[in-house]
């Protein structure tokens, strides 16, 4: 009788060659072009957050009363002025910083309940800042991810190759980091990429209602609650971060779309 073990084996576990399955998933990624674009901005909104500040010739807390409610490109301020005068492009850049580094720190930290209830309640009893409101989000996002993870790992512990590695004696840490956690990858980086997303709509949506990163340090967010009250006479103050936000969340989608498609093991390699 043949050994089945030996004749099985090398078919179940010999995976394609892991520079070839990079090659294919980012040519399928290339071929999403609205990943392709989600990642262009999202690029060039980073890129513009981390030096634009450092090139403009205003900061974005100096107060100037005279040059209150300037309207984007009729003076020296490109995007205008908001109701203190201070520039809307330096606070747009310098809030990006904010927004962003909430989206991603709390993708980082957060690997049936309604989380802006739970945010808010939380962000009521704790001292408003950056580092409060990075923990409050990622405390109650890691709930999904950890699901996506559990139910990858169980369907993945049923397969061929990790069945093969167990039975020629393989340890299960070596299952669990050689075999399961790398095929386990893609779902986690999709999913990863849309929590970076929600991130910054919890941090603007919390900061909106005045629970979240208080004035003078700008996001997205407290700028468009600062913004109310002068919505009919200076709408641009209101419309330019909304803006922000719409493309921030946008871009974030599309790439993780573009990454599902890229990444998804029933595409195979081509």
């Amino acid at each position: 009788m043949p050994d089945t073990i030996s004749t099985t084996v090398p078919l179940a576990v010999a995976p394609a060659k892991p520079s070839r399955v990079r090659r294919s998933a980012w040519r399928r990624f290339c071929r999403h072009r609205l990943a392709l674009a989600g990642a262009t901005v999202i690029g060039l909104m980073i890129l513009l957050c981390i030096a634009g500040p450092w090139l403009l010739p205003f900061d974005e807390t100096t107060i100037n009363i005279l040059s209150r409610f300037a309207p984007p490109g009729l003076s020296v301020h490109v995007l205008g002025t908001d109701q203190l005068g201070r520039d809307m492009l330096a606070r747009l850049l310098m809030a990006g910083r904010i927004s962003l580094a909430v989206g991603f720190a709390s993708m980082v930290l957060s690997m049936c309940f309604p989380t802006i209830f739970l945010l808010l309640a939380l962000a009521a009893f704790i001292k408003p800042s950056v580092t409060a409101i990075v923990v409050l989000i990622a405390a109650t996002t890691w709930m999904e991810v950890a699901r996506i993870v559990e139910a990858q790992i169980r369907s993945l512990s049923e397969r061929d190759f990790a069945t093969a590695a167990l039975s020629i004696g393989a340890s299960d840490w070596r299952i669990m980091f050689k075999e399961l956690l790398p095929n386990a990858m893609a779902p986690v980086v999709v999913s990863g990429t849309l929590t970076v997303a929600h991130a910054i709509l919890a941090e603007s949506y919390i900061s909106f209602l005045g629970y979240g990163i208080q004035p003078p340090t700008p996001s997205w967010g407290n700028m468009l609650d600062s913004a109310q009250t002068y919505f009919e006479s200076a709408p641009w103050l209101a419309i330019l971060p909304g803006i922000m936000i719409a493309l921030a969340v946008t871009s974030f989608n599309f790439i993780g779309d573009g990454l599902r498609d890229a990444l998804d093991p029933k595409l195979g390699v081509r």
